[in-house]
């Protein structure tokens, strides 16, 4: 059973930092597309980053409005990757996702993901 866990979220300031933790399990971590997700109160899910192998090149994809602020990473002997949060904004506050499909096609939609975690709340006060 594939499950993914989404740790990290919490109160902060405009301007400062966050780093978001996804410890993925029931699937073959290193052979997966990992992307991150976002859905503010009301508003569509809105992608943000993802990475990928193809053949033996690691690939990275942000979204303009976070690219250059946002860091995504991972770790694959811990099965976990990673969203580093600089720079907040109030219009950052959301419920956070991670999601997983094997598909080694790059894709920013929704849809294109089949394993989705319960999420963390993201809250950035002004």
């Amino acid at each position: 059973q594939v499950q993914l866990v989404e740790s990290g979220g919490g109160l902060v300031q405009a301007g400062g930092s966050l780093r978001l933790s996804c410890v993925a399990s029931g699937l073959s971590f290193s052979t997966y597309r990992m992307g991150w997700f976002r859905q503010a109160s009301g508003k569509e899910r809105e992608f943000l980053a993802a990475t990928r192998y193809g053949g033996s090149t690691y690939f990275v994809d942000y979204a303009d409005s976070v690219k250059g602020r946002f860091t995504i990473s991972r770790d694959n002997a811990k099965n976990t990757v990673y969203l580093q949060m600089n720079s907040l904004r109030p219009e950052d506050t959301a419920v956070y996702y991670c999601a997983a499909v094997s598909t080694r096609t790059s894709t920013r939609a929704p849809a294109s993901y089949d394993y989705w975690g319960q999420g963390t709340q993201v809250t950035v006060s002004s």
